[in-house]
This record gives C-alpha cells, structure tokens and sequence, in this order.
C-alpha cells in the first residue's frame, strides 16, 4: 500500500508537470529523480502548485494550511532551487514551479552539494535524458517554437554584419543590461562528470540573469557576478571553443549557457535530431572561401553539431586535396568556426530569412502551447483558478500572434469567447 501511495504522490507530480508546453513523460527513472529532488509530501504538495506565479497565502489556500507554515514549505523548497521565488519591491514573495529544462533539473547539479546523492541522480538524469530520449525530443523536437536559441560569437562578425545584429541577439548586451547576473556549475558537464564522460572544457560557467539569477544567488546555487567578470565568462567560453545557448526570448532573457558538443543537452539534441530543428540558429551562416581552404579539418574537429566535412577539392593538380563543406540546413550559426579556422576562410553573412524570437517568457509559452496542444493548461489552470488578469494577458499575446496561429489557438480552445475576440481583431 505505501509503494503506491509514493507512486500515487509522484504520478500527480508528474501529471502537473506536463502542464507546461514542455513536459517530462513518465518512466521509472523520472519517478527516481523525483523521489531525489522531492519527499512525498513535498511532491503531493508540488503537485497541486499552479503554473501561475503565486504567493504564499495562495498555496496556503491550495493545501488548506496556515499561511506560515505554506511558507516555511515555499522557503524550504526555493532553498533547494524547486522553486523561483521573486522579492517584488511592494508586497509579498511571488513564487514559481519552473519546468524541468530549463528549471529545476538544472538546478539540482548547478551547486555541489551533500544533501542529496548527486552522483545517483546524475545517473538517473543520464538514463532519462540521454539514453531513454523521450524526453529530449518532446523538450526540442515538437513544435516549431523551441525553448533556446543560439548566440552569435560576435567578434567573428565583419563590420558591415555587426551593424544588423540586433541588441538581444549579443550575448554581451543580455550581460551588460540584466538586473542580477549568476554563475553556476554546467548542469551537462557536472552530470557527465558522475558518469565518466565529462570533457576538459570550463564547469563554472553557466550564467542566468534577471528573476532566476536573484533566486538563485539568494541560496547559493548559483554564485552573483557583476557585469564585468561575466563578459569575461562570456569570452573565456568563446576562447574554449563553446557555443552560447541562451533562452528563446528578447526580453528579459533568463539564461545563457556555454555549451560543448559532447555533453550538453541541447547540442547533443541539435546533433542527433538536427532535421526537426530543436535548436534556434543564429541570424548567420557560415561563408567558406574554397579557393583559400587548405582542408586542415579544424572547422570540422570543432564543430558541435557536425556540420561541416571535408570533401574532394577536384583539383586536378592535387587529387588529394580536400575542402571544407557546410550542410547549411543543420548549421546552428554559432561561428565557433570562423574562430578555429587557422586560414582565416570562413567568414559569416546574413541568412537569407531572419529567425524570430518571442518577445519575452509569457509569448514564448503560449506559442509553445498553441504548437503543442496545450494551451488550455496557460489559460484554465484548475488548481489556480486564474483572474482575470492573467486571462487577459494571456489573451492580449494570443491577439497578437499570426492569424495562423490565431486559427490553431482557436480551434483547441472551442472557445466562443476566444472567437469572438480573434473576430474582432479583421475590423
């Protein structure tokens, strides 16, 4: 009876986190991670959480518990970084149940720590992310809006290409312009570390900004920088040959992570599932002057998603020779290329059609919802029971999507009210 009562406990976890667009499908190793990271208790009480931020008196209300004992549970919860919580200036702590990735997975391995069996659960994490798949795929293979987007390395743009580059598409500027800034451990690197596989590169180096960056500091998960050491993180990640990964938003953008080809996530998914697109690209491809290539390789040996290889020059003269060649539908336009081409032959021009990146976190996820069949999550979010402001925001973003888009968001919603508004919208 108590081996169901845990799985009953942890099911209704796992059920509340696939609310979000991005969920985490069921499996043994998920129950593991989760008995890890939450007691039963916690995970019973997890599970009736609304995805809208909340406040302590709210999640009182939902667990019919006095509002300082809700709190101390909160408090204890965002101490371990299963939650984000947020100080506003006037009134009370807001918190927030972040999904799995980018979110409290994550967090879990962003700190040493000996309050859990990292190597276990790093262990598990490898089981469920890297070996069982399905969860990489529902997190960066369905829909066309994915969860991050890569940043150009910015001094291997000309001149001429630096005046397109958009404020939010510089790593520097989401540095030089975030409220808090934090450094921890690479959550991909610490969990290849546990299981034999880790590279050489830098572990000290993932940044988050603004709200995450705030909560996680507060705890020590994650260590607070100033701008200066962070744009020097920035540019010892660039000298190590890692690609600048970082939330699919222009506003307030939450994290950037400084990713090698070989242990994380998202470089692994671009890798392996490179034809669904998981990952957003740059606004750049990669230019190889094939008169000027030697055919050295190291364009390809860096690559982390294996987009280049070498192939005949047909050169009459050399037979032998080989050129450098770009499959430009996988490329992530990273330009960690341009940077490892000792010839100095590969230079970065405007790709023919411009990426679009959401506006902020809340545009991002209705759109992700609307792809993914589950906007009706965002919007009637039965644990919480949404006001009418949250409604309405959620409604204004869907407003100003593409009519396409307008169209899927109506017909999952069947709603006449939702109708009536996109109506309203051709006059």
């Amino acid at each position: 009876m108590a081996h169901l009562t845990v799985r009953s406990a942890y099911q209704k976890l796992t059920d509340r986190i696939n609310l979000y667009p991005q969920g985490a499908p069921p499996s043994a190793a998920l129950f593991k991670i989760l008995q890890l990271l939450f007691s039963e208790v916690e995970a019973a009480l997890v599970a009736q959480l609304p995805i809208k931020p909340f406040t302590a008196k709210k999640a009182a209300r939902l667990w019919r518990k006095p509002e300082s004992e809700a709190q101390k549970v909160l408090d204890t919860l965002s101490g371990r970084g299963v939650l984000v919580d947020v100080l506003p200036e006037n009134g009370p702590t807001v918190y927030c149940l972040p999904p799995p990735m980018a979110g409290f997975f994550e967090f879990s391995l962003m700190r040493l720590r000996s309050d859990i069996d990292q190597k276990l659960l790093a262990e598990l994490f490898y089981q469920y992310l890297n070996v069982e798949e399905e969860f990489i795929k529902q997190l960066f293979c369905r829909g066309e809006t994915q969860l991050g987007r890569v940043f150009v390395h910015e001094s291997a743009l000309s001149a001429e290409n630096s005046l397109h580059v958009l404020d939010y598409e510089r790593a520097a500027e989401i540095v030089r312009t975030a409220r808090h800034i934090g450094v921890g451990i690479c959550y991909c690197r610490h969990k290849m570390e546990h299981v034999g596989r880790a590279c050489a590169a830098e572990q000290d180096i993932c940044l988050t900004f603004n709200n995450t960056a705030a909560s996680l500091t507060r705890h020590g998960i994650a260590r607070h920088i100033d701008v200066g050491e962070g744009l020097d993180l920035l540019q010892k990640a660039r000298s190590q040959r890692l690609v600048q990964f970082g939330e699919n938003v222009r506003q307030s953008v939450n994290f950037i992570c400084n990713c090698c080809g070989c242990c994380c996530e998202a470089m692994i998914a671009a890798r392996r599932f490179g034809f669904l697109h998981p990952v957003h690209t740059s606004n750049f491809i990669p230019v190889i002057d094939e008169l000027a290539c030697s055919g050295c390789g190291k364009c390809v040996e860096t690559c982390p998603v294996e987009t280049l290889g070498l192939v005949t020059a047909n050169d009459p003269k050399h037979p032998k020779k080989k050129i450098a060649r770009l499959n430009m539908d996988l490329c992530l336009g990273c330009a960690v290329c341009v940077a490892a081409c000792p010839q100095g032959c590969i230079s970065l021009d405007s790709r023919p059609q411009r990426v679009i990146t959401p506006l902020n976190s809340t545009h991002r996820a209705v759109v992700m919802a609307i792809e993914r069949g589950k906007l009706q999550n965002l919007i009637f979010d039965v644990q919480a029971h949404w006001n009418h402001r949250a409604l309405a925001a959620i409604l204004g973003v869907i407003l100003k999507l593409p009519p396409l888009k307008q169209a899927m968001a109506s017909r999952q919603m069947k709603s006449r009210y939702l109708e009536y508004l996109l109506q309203k919208l051709k006059y």
